[in-house]
């Protein structure tokens, strides 16, 4: 596009794999900046002329979810929106059920997502995906419930989880291994959104509900003295903004500017915005 050197880290487009970057250890060279990272200056590859368009399950604070305005913020909107602005063009969010994401962006309902999706290597076969945070899962409970040290002490329990998440994944894993050894399986019940799930909790109807350290952190935060972790994180794994595989160009567009962005520290002060630190690449 004629922009002279850049440099671009992606996962899915190029030859390396996830377990190649971080042997690497390119993630902590994007987080600490690189020589050619720079404003992206020519318009990137969009649907929309001027408008690059989000999906977005955004129901998940602090990463994305609604204020009493119905505006859109959080963590990923904050980024989303800055990455617009250093393309030159405005951001439009695409409010997505988080099990309809992927088929939403290769419908071409928007151009990328941003919502706390994990990389895993079967959405890696449709999408390319920037690193640019790590996450955690944990196990939510209400205060004073009896601690649950481990996934396998969730068993005979009823646990609340989202559709389609990883904390339903690694539940139903659990699962199979509580089958073999002929112990009561855990009562997993899925909600299309976390409010749903959380209110489950909330109002006694489960045990427990799976889901990721973040928001789980801010719903204690809000309600102090209501809910409690199970224990520390039992799961890390990063976390990508996704492009579909036929537009190559956006892809490192995004990637240059969160490079670009993490050089200037942007990207830390947003992310110590919303107490996120720890969940910085490079950490």
């Amino acid at each position: 596009m004629g922009r002279g050197a850049r440099y671009t880290v992606s996962i899915g487009s190029g030859p390396f794999s996830l377990s190649a970057l971080l042997a690497a250890g390119i993630l902590t060279m994007l987080a600490g900046g690189a020589a050619h990272a720079a404003t992206v200056l020519a318009p990137p590859a969009i649907g929309k002329p001027g408008v690059i368009t989000y999906c977005s399950a955004i129901n998940l604070p602090p990463m994305e979810f609604l204020s009493p305005a119905t505006k859109p913020e959080g963590l990923d909107v904050d980024i989303g929106d800055e990455i617009a602005k250093r393309l030159g063009v405005k951001a439009a969010w695409n409010n997505v059920p988080f099990s309809g994401l992927i088929p939403a962006i290769l419908a071409g309902q928007c151009d990328a997502i941003i919502s706390d999706l994990f990389i895993k290597p079967e959405r890696l076969k449709v999408l390319d995906m920037v690193p640019y945070l790590y996450s955690h899962e944990v196990v939510l409970l209400k205060a004073g419930s009896p601690k649950v040290p481990g996934l396998a002490d969730l068993s005979g329990k009823k646990v609340a989880t989202v559709t389609g998440t990883t904390a339903t994944i690694l539940l139903q894993q659990e699962n199979a291994a509580l089958k073999t050894a002929g112990k009561p399986l855990i009562d997993i019940v899925m909600f299309p959104e976390n409010t749903q799930a959380l209110q489950q909790l909330e109002f006694g109807q489960v045990d427990a509900y799976g889901v990721a350290y973040e928001p789980a952190d801010y719903y204690m935060r809000q309600d102090p003295g209501k809910f409690a972790l199970n224990g520390p994180p039992y799961f890390k794994i990063l976390t990508g903004i996704a492009v579909d595989k036929k537009n190559p160009a956006l892809n490192s567009d995004i990637s240059e500017t969160i490079a670009a962005m993490m050089k200037d520290g942007t990207y830390g002060k947003l992310l110590a915005k919303w107490n996120l630190q720890t969940d910085a690449v490079g950490k």
